[in-house]
């Protein structure tokens, strides 16, 4: 692929989360909380007792520890539970004047807690009665890791203090804040131990950990280690350096880190994960690049792990002939300077859009070439006997000029408005919907539907693809400027400019390195359709600006585009059954 490398944007002073970063669990500061309460409940209980150990990398860095005026009397049972009574907090600070001192102490760091949704619910619940936004910690359980780690037969529960016992910790959680917290720090530390050899190494892990990701699966997370985090291609290799899978992402390390959780349920990719040795990262200076790398890298190797894209021979288009008396024809590529429509993803969608096409105009269904004047008469088929083909095949004394007319409403329904066409389908579906043949009314529909969306998408791609040369840019977030060169609807270059950097000095020399496109036969763009629409829909993206274009690029005032949504087929219908509100948009 020779797009034009392209300078990387300086960088901002934006702080990433640690799932974007793919933060080591070494480097991760935990706070380990634990609350006691007077309940249950955040809606009907209070906090008596906030407790809490600052660790990383093994090393407590500090303690928080307050008992707490619930402004409530503390249970008789609670008490005997805790030992928390309440002559013991009625003295102590009330929750207005703790929280703020807790969040302080928590800033910028990850909770831990033993059933988390306990204490953090309850947090919550304080922060939200005090006005006080939530800083969206992020929180670890290890509540479902030790279910994950420790079986039955090991512990009979996973209950703090059987964890706290199984594990050896200093200290033994006796309910209150601190002591549980601490217990808590050394059942946290024994769990992150079992799962170190199942790939559970950075804290993104911890998110699904205590899914049940196959060990092996989970063991591959290290092919993630050293990629980059940025916009690209990435590409699974497996043996003999074979291309499994290629997959495209704004971010590549944390996108590939993602195929070794439960976050990843297709069994086909966890079966490729399974025979993959390496990824290999292509970092890209545009998103759209990136898209592009991927379709063409797809369309290069055929992975096959990959189900789109691979194989742009098999797709078909919709000819209308170049011979007397022309017809509708499927062939795998275009040819001439004649109508086209397309492209199909399989013939039989190209073949449907030939059946919408003859249901509304009597072209000849027959494959033969007729000559413009028969030298014997013929008989007429059975289509024109049912008023569905003119039978120019008859025509002894002279051409059959009448056909002329039908061919022109063909060729405007292909290339300009086929609101012919449209019409008389709607009309044909809307009297099958008010005899409820409903089935026969949904082909009808499908085959209007296959024709309408290949003509939007053949009208909409045919300009680019005869425009020798387009440049266009977009403003990025940083300030600067993503700027394109598109040739023949291929896209030959990119860059992005910086914040206080001209353009157009890189709009120049982005030309002038741009690859050269030889181009194709239009309708047909020079690259893989898709990479044209990829393109076509970063053209129609807000801001972007036209820099160059070197001829005129256009498309019809009245085209298919407007019949995308078959507004006309819904309106017939529902007019035949009654009333526009009795049946939902086809």
């Amino acid at each position: 692929m020779s797009i034009a490398p392209a300078p990387q944007p300086p960088a901002t002073a934006v702080q990433p989360s640690f799932a974007d970063i793919g933060t080591p669990l070494r480097d991760v500061t935990f706070v380990v909380v634990d609350l006691e309460t007077t309940g249950s409940r955040a809606n009907d209980a209070g906090i008596t007792e906030i407790g809490a150990v600052k660790v990383r990398g093994g090393e407590v860095l500090g303690e928080f520890q307050s008992l707490v005026n619930p402004g409530r009397p503390v249970p008789a049972f609670v008490a005997r539970l805790t030992g928390i009574t309440t002559a013991m907090v009625s003295t102590a600070p009330g929750i207005e004047l703790v929280l703020p001192g807790f969040l302080e102490f928590a800033h910028g760091c990850v909770l831990v807690a033993h059933n988390a949704p306990f204490d953090i619910g309850f947090l919550r619940a304080a922060c939200a009665d005090l006005d006080y936004a939530w800083p969206g910690f992020d929180v670890v359980d290890t509540l479902p890791l030790a279910r994950r780690v420790v079986p039955r037969d090991e512990a009979p529960n996973h209950k703090l203090a059987t964890l706290a016992r199984l594990f050896r910790a200093q200290t033994s959680p006796d309910h209150r804040a601190l002591a549980d917290a601490r217990a808590t720090v050394d059942v946290l530390h024994a769990l992150l131990e079992r799962l170190a050899p199942l790939g559970v190494t950075h804290l993104e892990d911890l998110a699904t950990a205590a899914d049940p990701v196959p060990a092996d699966v989970r063991r591959k997370s290290t092919l993630a280690d050293g990629l980059p985090s940025a916009p690209g291609v990435y590409l699974f290799r497996g043996p003999d350096e074979e291309v499994l899978y290629v997959g495209t992402s704004t971010n590549i390390r944390k996108r590939v880190r993602s195929y070794f959780t439960a976050a990843e349920k297709r069994r086909r990719i966890t079966e490729m994960v399974r025979i993959a040795h390496a990824v290999t990262p292509v970092v890209c200076a545009t998103p759209l690049e990136a898209q592009v790398r991927e379709l063409r890298l797809i369309t290069e190797h055929a992975p096959r792990y990959n189900r789109r894209s691979k194989h742009p021979e098999r797709q078909t288009w919709v000819r209308l002939t170049d011979e007397p008396y022309p017809r509708l024809s499927v062939v795998p590529e275009v040819r001439g300077d004649v109508p086209h429509i397309g492209p199909f993803t399989s013939r039989r969608t190209a073949t449907a859009a030939v059946e919408a096409m003859h249901d509304a105009i009597a072209l000849r269904q027959c494959t033969q070439r007729l000559p413009a004047v028969a030298r014997s008469p013929r008989s007429p088929c059975a289509l024109a006997g049912l008023g569905r083909c003119s039978a120019p095949c008859t025509a002894t004394t002279g051409p059959d000029t009448g056909y002329r007319a039908l061919v022109e409403q063909a060729r405007t329904a292909l290339t300009g408005d086929p609101s012919a066409v449209v019409r008389a389908l709607a009309e044909r579906v809307a009297r099958l919907a008010g005899q409820e043949r409903f089935e026969e009314a949904g082909q009808v529909t499908a085959r209007l539907r296959a024709f309408v969306r290949a003509a939007a998408r053949t009208q909409r791609m045919d300009p680019l693809s005869r425009c020798a040369e387009l440049v266009a840019a977009r403003p990025t977030a940083a300030g600067g400027w993503e700027i394109v060169v598109v040739r023949h609807a291929r896209l030959a270059g990119t860059a992005v400019t910086g914040p206080r950097e001209d353009p157009l000095p890189v709009v120049d020399a982005l030309r002038a390195t741009a690859e050269v496109v030889e181009p194709a036969q239009p309708p047909a763009p020079a690259c893989h359709p898709e990479e044209a629409a990829l393109v076509l829909d970063w053209l129609d993206q807000p801001h972007v600006r036209l820099v160059h274009v070197s001829g005129p690029w256009t498309c019809p005032v009245r085209s298919a585009l407007a019949h995308a949504d078959l507004d006309d087929v819904s309106a017939s219908v529902a007019l035949a059954l009654g009333g526009a509100d009795t049946m939902a948009p086809c």
